[in-house]
């Protein structure tokens, strides 16, 4: 009974999640790829041997397969799954059969084929959040401070119970969270927070302290916070209803929020800000993913929206065997007029397949270590 509830508790939520943004960003570069005249021989959800399967009329082998953690098109002239071109077998065809592969393909069209899956993945969030604040709302918080904790950055900083937060280094903030998110990827970071007291506005510098959070599911976040108590936390809050274009609207800034905190993050780690065992990997997924299916539906639509843009973020990074690597080739060869030399890819396709696995490896290794600690 317990593996049968681990089985649907944590890890059919995880499959199906990943399945459906794998399905999404892959369709990206399918219905591109196949816009731009280039045709394709596979389209898979997940790697591995092939579980069930059909061939279409025009020759894709559409499938699903064993290992659930990612998928892949591909087009015709390909030597594998990460778009590495077979030179010998290109070498061999006419010109009308190389127009219809990708390394055969204009330089606009494959570039805009590859960008299309990523692409995907920013709309699908975009979408997913839309309909959520469309359907439920948003609940808001006003950014007005109830109380100063003790021995808190915002107490140093003389914040006081009444005051109305307006900005935070310039930036103009509307709603509590605003300020949660501006100040959660800051930790040690000075900070200008201004507050209205009185018809005035002051400009008070502080410094959010890192700080090591619980959720309510046991996990535990590191995060920079500077201490107030919220309205919101008091149970005084409210729940914004919006037209569909402003829920798209909203969708678009909330999008653009993770994209901002994920690189945000990403410096954090290089200057030493934030440690990087917060980094997760497929195991941290499918356990979020069944703590959110105990919350309902929604909860679980809300993180394939979140990671539906990490997916595209992670696939734009630079890195060979990436769709972002390909992109930096193609940037190369606008530039020089030319492609790279085939061994030269090659070279940059294995160091970027090492990349990725090291990271897996790492990420995985994040994981277990949390699931032991």
């Amino acid at each position: 009974m317990a593996i049968l509830g681990f089985l649907t508790g944590y890890i059919l939520p995880f499959v199906i999640v990943l399945s459906v943004l794998v399905f999404v960003h892959e369709m990206g570069h399918y219905l591109v790829g196949r816009l731009c005249g280039i045709r394709v021989t596979a389209f898979s959800v997940g790697f591995g041997p092939e579980l069930l399967g059909f061939t279409d009329g025009h020759g894709t082998r559409w499938k699903l397969s064993a290992i659930p953690l990612g998928g892949y098109v591909k087009f015709y002239g390909d030597d594998d799954a990460a778009s590495m071109p077979d030179a010998g077998a290109v070498a061999h065809m006419s010109e009308a059969e190389k127009a219809q592969t990708l390394a055969g393909a204009k330089l606009w069209k494959r570039a805009a084929t590859v960008a299309a899956g990523p692409i995907a993945n920013f709309i699908l969030a975009i979408a997913i959040f839309a309909v959520l604040f469309s359907v439920y709302g948003k609940v808001v918080a006003d950014p007005v401070v109830a109380e100063v904790k003790p021995d808190s950055a915002a107490l140093a900083a003389g914040v006081q119970p009444g005051d109305r937060l307006v900005a935070m280094d310039g930036n103009r903030i509307k709603t509590f969270d605003d300020v949660r998110r501006y100040v959660s990827i800051r930790p040690e970071t000075p900070i200008t927070v201004t507050v209205l007291r009185d018809g005035q506005e002051l400009q008070l510098p502080m410094v959010p302290k890192r700080t090591e959070m619980t959720d309510q599911f046991g996990n535990k976040i590191e995060l920079g916070l500077i201490g107030i108590v919220t309205n919101e936390e008091r149970g005084n809050f409210r729940v914004e209803t919006f037209t569909p274009l402003q829920a798209v609207s909203e969708g678009v800034t909330e999008t653009g929020n993770i994209v901002t905190g994920t690189f945000r993050y990403i410096g954090n780690l290089f200057t030493g800000r934030m440690k990087a065992d917060q980094l997760g990997g497929p195991v941290r997924v499918a356990q979020a993913s069944g703590q959110m299916a105990s919350l309902g539906v929604a909860a679980v639509v809300q993180l394939a929206a979140v990671l539906s843009v990490s997916i595209g973020l992670l696939n734009l990074m630079p890195v060979p065997v990436l769709d972002g690597g390909h992109l930096v080739f193609y940037a190369i060869e606008a530039i020089r007029g030319r492609p790279l030399a085939a061994g030269a890819q090659e070279i940059a396709f294995r160091i970027g397949l090492a990349m990725v696995l090291s990271l897996m490896v790492f990420a995985t290794f994040n994981d277990i270590s949390n699931l032991i600690g």
